[in-house]
C-alpha cells in the first residue's frame, strides 16, 4: 500500500536536500518521479527546489487552486510515476493535503512531503496541520539550536535582524530572515527581547 508521508522540521534542517536525494535514488534506478514546488517559493527560480548545499531540480510549480490529485493522475496516465515528491507542504492547502492522499490510496503511488510544522509564532500552517491529521507516517528531520538542543521552533527577522513578533504567517526567506531555536530559547526571545 502506498504511503503519504509527512518530514517536517524547523528551517535550515536539510529537508529540500532530503528530498532530492530520494528523488534522485528512484531516478537512477530508472523510475520516474514528480516533483512538486509551492509557486510563492521561488528563491530558487520559479518550478525550481535547491539546497543551501548546491543540490538542485525542476519542479512543478503549485498554488492553492490546484488540483494535484487530476494533474498526478493525468501524468501517471502518460508515463507511469513511482513516487511523488512536495517541498513546501506547509503551503498546501488541506484540500491538496486530500488530494495527495487519494493519489496514494487510489492511483497507489507513494507520496512524501516536506515542510515547516509551525511558523515563527509557534502556530501550524494549514498543510502541515491537515498532513500531521492524514498522513501515514510522520518523520522529524532535526537540526539544533545555538545551545546544542533540538531545535523546534523559528523566529523572524526583519531586514535589520530586529525581532518579528507580528505579521503576515507566509513570508518566503531562508537564512537571512529566519532562525532555528529551541523552544525555550524561542519563548525567551519572542516573550523577552
Amino acid at each position: 500500500m502506498a504511503k503519504l508521508y509527512f518530514h517536517y522540521a524547523t528551517m535550515n534542517a536539510g529537508k529540500s536536500t532530503m528530498l532530492l536525494q530520494a528523488s534522485y535514488n528512484y531516478r537512477e534506478r530508472g523510475m520516474r518521479t514528480a516533483i512538486f514546488i509551492a509557486a510563492l517559493d521561488d528563491r530558487a527560480g520559479q518550478g525550481r527546489v535547491a539546497s543551501r548545499i548546491g543540490l538542485s531540480s525542476d519542479a512543478i510549480p503549485f498554488g492553492p487552486e490546484d488540483d494535484l490529485f487530476s494533474a498526478i493522475e493525468e501524468m501517471h496516465g502518460q508515463e507511469p510515476i513511482a513516487c511523488v515528491f512536495v517541498d513546501e507542504a506547509q503551503f498546501l492547502t488541506p484540500e491538496q493535503v486530500w488530494q495527495l492522499a487519494r493519489v496514494c490510496d487510489r492511483v497507489g503511488i507513494p507520496v512524501m512531503t516536506y515542510g515547516l510544522r509551525t511558523d515563527f509564532q509557534g502556530k501550524l500552517f494549514p498543510g502541515s496541520l491537515e498532513l500531521l491529521a492524514i498522513a501515514d507516517e510522520l518523520r522529524e528531520v532535526r537540526t539544533i539550536c545555538f545551545c546544542g538542543r533540538k531545535a523546534t521552533m523559528v523566529v523572524r527577522l526583519d531586514a535589520g535582524g530586529e525581532l518579528v513578533r507580528q505579521g503576515a504567517q507566509v513570508e518566503v526567506g531562508g537564512n537571512e530572515k529566519y532562525v532555528s531555536l529551541c523552544r525555550r530559547h524561542w519563548e525567551d526571545r519572542m516573550r523577552c527581547d
